[in-house]
């Protein structure tokens, strides 16, 4: 009963949205965007949720889909005929219908609204919405769907920015610099479906109330915890790692033994979604940093709509964002599914990363397992 009055009485979304709208006036259409964006977002998580009664779910096309939260009941298709040839988004990677129909979604919930374009993950150009609209939205529909099949986290990042003016171009507006975004968020469907969302007055957490679908606060104006143990990377990509990243690991997983003389935790769920707010909830750091893999040299996360949104949470909850040397939101984009490498989550670790990067360690050539000829040297 006690967790049910507190989900009752902590207050809503739209009533968070509102006294701050009232307390800036000019910034309705920002709340307004926003939060047809979360009520976007909830309707994805019953889809979502329902995902494994619909053992099809990750083959079927979009259109075999309704927008009103729950798919058509149809008959499966038959298992011996043959599945289509898997799509390609804008950035290359292998789409599934979840993708597709998160998009449909998402741009369907901002028609009418004062948005003039959405850059979205799943298609090369901008897509108009809103002739003259005084907004721009960047968006990633389903980040981590690779872990739709695993019951894996997965989830939504999205950013909104200002136009460049009612001729502009809005492609112009979606190339701004990180710091021009006016709200960003992340959206995760895991056990709770949880928001982190800030309109630069601070980031604050807000968790799913099932019954009344209405998003809840859960923490206001987080700070991320400055001393925490864990640290996310994925450590099979560790001999392709260059100076700087494989001593700073080479560092970590020595622990007690090592220079830093303590021990770490390391994480990796395969979701940026589900990493970015693990940090924002207990701290550490999150690397995916350039690698010698052929089309890795520039990073693997992308600037506009995923790391410019978490870069603006972590900010502004106290934390940090880079491209492991400069600020992730002073990067100024060139086009928009640029890729970046990306460090992120407690300010001083993140500083940390950066020092390392610009003079390389050589403390780990005391431990055989970091050696030059080591497990974890190239």
């Amino acid at each position: 009963m006690r967790a049910d009055h507190l989900l009752i009485t902590t207050p809503s979304l739209s009533s968070v949205l509102h006294r701050w709208g009232n307390d800036h006036p000019g910034r309705e259409s920002l709340v307004d965007v926003v939060q047809a964006i979360v009520e976007a977002g909830a309707r994805l998580a019953s889809v979502v949720a329902i995902n494994p009664l619909r053992t099809a779910l990750a083959e079927q096309p979009p259109e075999s889909w309704t927008l009103g939260g729950l798919p058509r009941t149809e008959p499966l298709p038959d298992p011996a005929t043959p599945l289509p040839d898997p799509a390609t988004n804008a950035s290359g990677d292998e789409q599934k219908p979840l993708d597709l129909y998160g998009e449909k979604l998402f741009v369907e919930a901002l028609a009418g609204l004062d948005v003039a374009a959405v850059c979205s993950e799943e298609t090369e150009d901008p897509i108009p919405v809103t002739r003259g609209g005084s907004l721009v939205v960047a968006l990633d529909p389903v980040d981590g769907s690779s872990n739709i099949d695993t019951n894996g986290p997965i989830g939504t990042i999205f950013a909104v920015l200002p136009a460049l003016g009612p001729q502009a171009d809005p492609a112009a507006a979606l190339l701004q610099p990180g710091r021009q975004q006016l709200a960003a968020g992340i959206i995760v469907f895991g056990p709770a479906t949880v928001l982190a969302l800030t309109v630069g007055d601070g980031t604050d957490l807000y968790v799913l109330d099932p019954r009344s679908r209405d998003f809840r606060l859960l923490r206001r104006q987080i700070t991320l915890p400055a001393d925490s143990r864990e640290y996310a990377i994925n450590a099979s990509n560790a001999r392709h790692w260059g100076p700087g990243v494989s001593e700073y690991i080479g560092d970590l997983v020595s622990g007690a033994l090592g220079p830093r003389e303590r021990d770490f935790n390391m994480r990796w769920l395969a979701s940026l979604v589900g990493e970015a707010y693990r940090i924002l909830v207990r701290g550490g750091v999150f690397l995916y940093p350039a690698d010698s893999r052929p089309g890795y040299a520039d990073g693997r996360i992308r600037l506009v709509y995923e790391a410019n949104p978490i870069g603006f949470l972590c900010e502004q909850a106290g934390g940090a964002a880079t491209n492991g040397i400069t600020p992730i939101l002073d990067l100024e984009p060139t086009e928009l599914h640029q890729r970046v490498p990306l460090v992120f989550g407690s300010r001083t670790k993140v500083d940390r990363v950066r020092r390392y990067l610009l003079e390389p360690q050589t403390a780990h050539e005391r431990f055989p397992l970091f050696a030059t000829r080591g497990l974890f040297r190239n």
